[in-house]
């Protein structure tokens, strides 16, 4: 099967980094793969490493002349099977289908409009309730269908606790995400001055990051919070995390939950889409209310003080992970509905 890839993304950010493992993934199976990105040289130093030499390209706005042509001329030469958009700007720009030649299939993390993916053969979600707003935008059951992430599963050395000052013996709470209104880390570290004791990493940045540090110095927290910045790799925090937050008023997936199961690390979420379709509070993990400053502080004092339950939900994460969300498992299903949906169509994908 040939498939080709096409992001146009920004530098980081959780679908970027699920196009990369993809991909990676994809090529580790022996698909014939060709990846198109916006211009990106770490991006592409990435998956050269993998083997994938991507096309990079300018994803611009209306003015931009070049992409389309480009992008059209490599898929006419690659011929793919399956051409994968992840994001509107990369729909928008994908040649058209070719009916018994290629099906545009489209893949989102997100509750976009539906006016974006009009010309798609077939769409992804990564989540039960996107697929739920898909067909709300009018598009046909059958074309929707459901497909979760995978995370990185690479093993890692937990970062150094004395390197950030935090005690060896503290219970130590790790978030990462942009520092946007919709990850609600305010709410997190507002938590935090109710939970004594507990210390906190919060990876991650964005345009609320002066006021994440005011927050901090406003509440007595210096101490207690580190604001670490963006750091592309943070499996090395995961290891390092006694607990793991996502505190998000939207979330429409949670990768965060999914890494920290993978790793067997007690998650407390707030109950925004994605998380509280992922967790089964007081088994899999704890969920509190959006926004809820002291239900936040006492899920984090409750895993804090009580390591066997912590423990107890851990291992029930990371079992629901091993059966669901693990590369195997979704690839396996990418890889199915692809060939199912070509034989559909009437696409000759084992022709080579």
């Amino acid at each position: 099967m040939r498939l080709m890839m096409s992001m146009a993304g920004a530098r980081h950010g959780g679908a970027e980094a699920f196009f990369e493992r993809l991909a990676m993934a994809f090529a580790r199976r022996d698909v014939k793969i060709q990846v198109a990105i916006r211009r990106d040289d770490d991006r592409a130093e990435r998956l050269g490493a993998a083997d994938i030499q991507p096309i990079q390209l300018p994803y611009g706005g209306p003015f931009d002349f070049t992409t389309r042509r480009k992008l059209t001329r490599a898929v006419d030469a690659f011929s793919p099977h399956i051409f994968l958009s992840f994001m509107s700007r990369a729909a928008k720009f994908a040649p058209p289908a070719r009916p018994r030649e290629r099906l545009h299939i489209a893949r989102l993390g997100g509750y976009y409009a539906g006016k974006y993916y009009q010309a798609c053969d077939h769409l992804i979600g990564n989540t039960t309730d996107i697929c739920r707003h898909l067909i709300e935008e009018k598009f046909a059951m059958e074309r929707v269908h459901y497909l979760p992430n995978f995370v990185d599963e690479r093993l890692a050395t937990a970062a150094d606790r004395a390197q950030y000052g935090t005690p060896a013996e503290a219970p130590l709470v790790v978030a990462m995400g942009r520092l946007h209104e919709n990850k609600a880390f305010d709410i997190l570290i507002e938590a935090l001055a109710e939970a004594p004791g507990v210390h906190l990493w919060l990876a991650g940045d964005g345009p609320l990051a002066s006021d994440m540090k005011k927050l901090c110095r406003r509440k007595g927290l210096e101490d207690r919070v580190r604001l670490l910045g963006w750091i592309d790799d943070p499996s090395s925090l995961l290891e390092a995390a006694d607990i793991v937050a996502v505190p998000s008023r939207r979330e429409p997936l949670g990768n965060v939950v999914l890494e920290a199961w993978a790793r067997r690390k007690p998650v407390v979420a707030a109950a925004s889409e994605g998380p509280a379709q992922l967790i089964e509070d007081g088994s899999n993990g704890l969920l509190c209310a959006v926004d809820d400053v002291t239900g936040l502080a006492a899920a984090l004092r409750r895993l804090a003080d009580d390591r066997e339950f912590a423990e107890a939900i851990a291992t029930a994460g990371y079992e629901n992970y091993r059966e669901r969300f693990s590369e195997a498992s979704v690839v396996d299903a990418y890889l199915t509905l692809f060939k199912r949906l070509c034989d559909d169509a009437d696409i000759d994908w084992k022709g080579e």
